[in-house]
């Protein structure tokens, strides 16, 4: 159990009146380090990117379990009416107002709370607690450095799954379609060969495509995001470009190639180039994260140790989670999808609070999910104490 609810409050509501985009986030992982240090934290690390990782270490040998979440939110919407001021936390209702209550200080508050409480003489192992950056443009590319750091046998992301334990979560992919044309004054368009209607039986082509489902994450998505001709403003001239953006939500064993080789097979599609985004961010210390926005998907079995210990000790801390899966891409998409590192999704409040106006976390949900993890910890340090015992 939390020892002091009322200061793991007041904790999240100073991260919330911090703003912190990415590539933004300097100022809250400092009030991130002083609260680790406050509450006694065994080491603590900076990477390279800004991620912060706080350890709490045992006094036997064991297993490092991980516990994630980001520290940067997406902005507010222009002209978008908040009843309550989004960097204000303000407290109504038994709810938090804010951007990133949900998506996910929340989560982070949480999981250094509950490392903080552990007794270090039970626990066999470690637990580093991270607080990585840049997720919310390039989901588990600043992780990367998270892991080399923390090298965890198991990690937890805190992402939103309303108490419940996800034990999957589909991927995501940026994938870019071009067409080449040839310009020429718009008087006369048949001397040209415009971009935009190459385009066209493309996209008609896409709509039709079927596409895979797994039981466990549902349906794969593609969904045109931005459609961009070349020149553009096109003042009486044929555009001789144009590209199309899908955001493509991928499914378990799914692959770059495979992605592309079912959309490239398409007959409508031929002539036209099929490509993965590549992406480049800035973090706040100045380094550049960069790679392709291909974040694969991941499953894990559910009579996984790992998922069993989580669920025993979920159900020690008073919870009764059921499994499910994410719908959107989280960091896991790195540390199972990509290293396949065992990986579960735990976290306070639900998916649909993400991005939203008046976003919020119920301080119930809060103090239940700080126990949780609690019990996360124990369960799983202690199921493999026993599985190592027998």
């Amino acid at each position: 159990m939390i020892a002091n609810p009322d200061r793991l409050v007041v904790f999240l509501q100073s991260l919330i009146r911090i703003e912190s985009l990415s590539g933004q986030e300097g100022a809250v992982v400092d009030r991130i380090e002083a609260e680790m240090r406050s509450l006694a934290y065994d080491r603590i690390v900076r990477d390279e990117n800004g991620s912060l990782i706080g350890f709490i270490e045992g006094e036997r040998p064991g297993p490092t379990l991980l516990l994630d979440a980001h520290c940067d939110t997406v902005g507010i919407a222009p002209g978008a009416p908040w009843s309550h001021d989004p960097f204000a936390a303000d407290i109504e209702g038994g709810r938090l107002y804010g951007r990133g209550s949900s998506d996910m200080k929340g989560a982070l508050a949480a999981m250094v709370y509950a490392a903080a409480a552990v007794d270090r003489s039970q626990l066999a192992g470690r637990v580093a607690v991270s607080a990585s950056v840049l997720e919310e443009v390039m989901e588990g590319v600043a992780l990367a450095a998270v892991m080399a750091i923390a090298k965890p046998d198991f990690v937890v992301t805190g992402e939103s799954t309303g108490l419940n334990l996800n034990i999957g979560g589909r991927g995501r992919a940026e994938v870019h379609l071009e067409a080449l044309g040839k310009p020429a004054h718009s008087s006369s368009p048949q001397l040209g060969d415009n971009a935009v209607l190459r385009m066209i039986p493309a996209i008609q082509a896409i709509q039709t495509m079927v596409l895979p489902s797994d039981p466990l994450l549902g349906p794969a998505i593609m969904t045109l995001t931005d459609i961009i001709s070349d020149p553009y403003p096109g003042y009486s001239v044929v555009p001789s470009r144009c590209r199309v953006t899908y955001d493509r939500r991928l499914l378990a064993g799914e692959t770059r190639e495979s992605v592309l080789a079912a959309i490239r097979a398409l007959p409508a599609l031929e002539g036209i180039d099929v490509s993965i985004a590549q992406g480049e961010h800035e973090a706040y210390t100045g380094a550049v994260l960069r790679g392709p926005k291909f974040f694969p998907a991941w499953k894990m079995a559910p009579d996984h140790p790992l998922v069993e210990g989580a669920l025993a000790g979920l159900q020690s801390a008073g919870l009764n989670p059921k499994l499910g899966a994410y719908a959107f891409c989280t960091n896991a998409a790195y540390s199972a999808g990509r290293t396949k590192v065992p990986t579960i999704g735990f976290g306070p409040s639900l998916e649909t609070q993400a991005h939203v106006v008046d976003e919020y976390i119920e301080l119930e949900q809060l103090m239940a999910a700080a126990n949780g993890y609690g019990g996360i910890i124990e369960g799983v340090i202690r199921e493999d104490v026993k599985r190592k015992k027998t």
